[in-house]
């Protein structure tokens, strides 16, 4: 895993949102449910948690064979602890439009409401699928943002020679993965999925590029963010 280029990996989670869907899919489809895939699209939570399971390992192995547990990675910093508590607020402040206005503007564009992209995304799925969304969600914040820019940025860097063109690869890749979860062949939805995270993407990558000490509070309020997407199911007619 150490030897492995890090240049296939940013494919990694995209290839395995898709390929989690189309197993899914594939049971559907041998338990005669029908519009199999469609179904497959709303159940993107199972997808998701196995992905980040998968995300989970690959990382732990790469850390340990560095002889370094993972969560040493992300350890809160005693020594000025509440600069970092004061720079997140300001990334907050900044991070809610950039990932606000993105979504807004796009949906308004492509679809000219939200409802649509909401009803793709938000489907009637059962309750207990629900409460695992939760613990997705808590492996979001484990997992996501430290594959992209602690665990392929500084790879991308060596082999780049170039800090700043592995933060551009790194978010690109981080915003391009949300495509796939869930896949959905139809090019606005595809659009909007890309865009509504880029800029979030770059910006949270800068700040993490800039100061690492930051992952363990951004990892905490990534999982509290993403508790609140699972909660907008409980809201699904």
């Amino acid at each position: 895993m150490k030897n492995v280029s890090p240049f296939p990996m940013l494919f990694l989670r995209f290839v395995m949102f898709a390929l989690f869907q189309s197993l899914l899919a594939l049971v559907f489809f041998f338990l005669n449910i029908n519009e199999a895939w469609k179904t497959s699209q709303g159940w993107w939570i199972i997808g998701g948690l196995l992905t980040n399971i998968v995300t989970f390992i690959v990382m732990q192995r790469y850390f340990s064979q560095k002889g370094i547990r993972y969560f040493d990675n992300f350890r809160f910093i005693k020594n000025d602890w509440w600069k970092d508590v004061l720079l997140l607020i300001g990334i907050l402040i900044i991070t809610v439009p950039l990932a606000m206005l993105p979504n807004t503007l796009l949906v308004e564009l492509l679809y000219g409401s939200d409802e649509v992209p909401l009803q793709l995304f938000f489907r009637s799925i059962p309750l207990w699928l629900i409460i695992i969304g939760f613990f997705w969600a808590i492996t979001q914040g484990i997992v996501e943002l430290p594959f992209y820019f602690a665990y392929l940025m500084p790879r991308l860097e060596k082999r780049l020679k170039n800090g700043w063109s592995a933060w551009m690869l790194a978010s690109l890749f981080l915003a391009l993965q949300h495509v796939a979860l869930p896949l959905i062949f139809d090019w606005k939805f595809i659009v909007w999925r890309f865009g509504m995270f880029l800029l979030f993407a770059f910006f949270i990558g800068l700040c993490l590029k800039l100061r690492p000490r930051l992952f363990p509070y951004i990892m905490i309020v990534h999982s509290l963010m993403d508790i609140g997407t699972v909660a907008m199911f409980f809201t699904v007619k």
